[in-house]
């Protein structure tokens, strides 16, 4: 049986593939640059684009489970084409957006909203992992926190329930090789609630140096994210932190449910990525 992994480049996918070949299984790794992958030379490593349904054909052959990115556009193709070639169980990289449903993060809700669709509707057996917040946005910090020791940003009392990319690959993993998971929409959160301010103190209490947090109004950070990120994204991303200031992200058990441990912390996601900040 092979298990073909899309996205397996990204942040969530580097790790699912890990996981399955640790557990020995036959891994299919599909990326647009084959030669860049830098992937365990146990995994199959095949070129195709999301995007480009047409070029998937082959990546789809004798495939029977399917870790899938969401690529909203080609999602109904995509599956379409993957049930036709003997796929049979499905687990998708989607967000909490399409629970939330906040009114600043629409984009989102649409895109993942749309896989999860074309999923459903496909005859196959499905799983929904919704993340909340990945802790690698804090890499967002890490150009600051390397050169100045300090952290500029907006709303540092806004509070997310960070999750570490390795405990979504954990879920993922999970669902594909256990029975039981058919159905199942996981909201996965962080095991703590962390303020932005908290988060870079502890980035600190990890690398042993003090980082400064300098606060910025609204507008001065959403000046500052216009120059590297889309206006819609920029809005997307300051409307969510407007929320979490008064309404703290929750904390769910999922991840502890599904994988018998519990979620890993903020501080052990930046132990793992301390390398980044250096």
């Amino acid at each position: 049986m092979t298990i073909l992994v899309t996205g397996a480049t990204g942040t969530v996918g580097r790790h699912v593939v890990a996981r399955l070949l640790d557990a020995g299984e036959k891994v299919r790794a599909l990326t647009r640059r084959p030669d860049e992958a830098g992937l365990p030379e146990k995994a199959e490593v095949v070129q195709g684009d999301l995007a480009l349904p047409e070029t998937l054909e082959k990546a789809f052959h004798g495939v029977e489970k399917l870790y899938l990115f969401p690529v909203g556009q080609t999602a109904k193709e995509v599956v379409d084409l993957a049930a036709r070639s003997g796929v049979r169980r499905v687990v998708v990289l989607s967000s909490d957006a399409v629970v939330t449903q906040l009114e600043t993060n629409q984009d989102s809700v649409s895109e993942h909203g749309t896989v999860e669709r074309a999923v459903e509707a496909a005859d196959v057996e499905w799983t929904f992992l919704r993340p909340f917040a990945f802790a690698g946005n804090a890499l967002f910090w890490a150009h600051s926190i390397s050169t100045e020791s300090v952290v500029r940003t907006a709303y540092p009392d806004a509070a997310q329930a960070l999750v570490h990319e390795a405990d979504i690959a954990d879920v993922a993993v999970a669902a594909l090789l256990e029975d039981g998971h058919a159905g199942a929409k996981y909201r996965l959160t962080g095991p703590e609630s962390i303020t932005q301010l908290a988060q870079v103190r502890t980035i600190g209490e990890v690398l042993g140096r003090e980082i400064r947090f300098e606060e910025l109004t609204h507008e001065q950070k959403r000046e500052e994210m216009l120059q590297f990120i889309p206006e819609d994204s920029v809005d997307m991303i300051l409307g969510y932190f407007v929320v979490a200031v008064d309404n703290p992200d929750v904390v769910l058990p999922t991840v502890q449910e599904v994988t018998g441990r519990p979620a890993r912390t903020f501080a052990d996601w930046v132990a793992d990525h301390t390398a980044d900040f250096q």
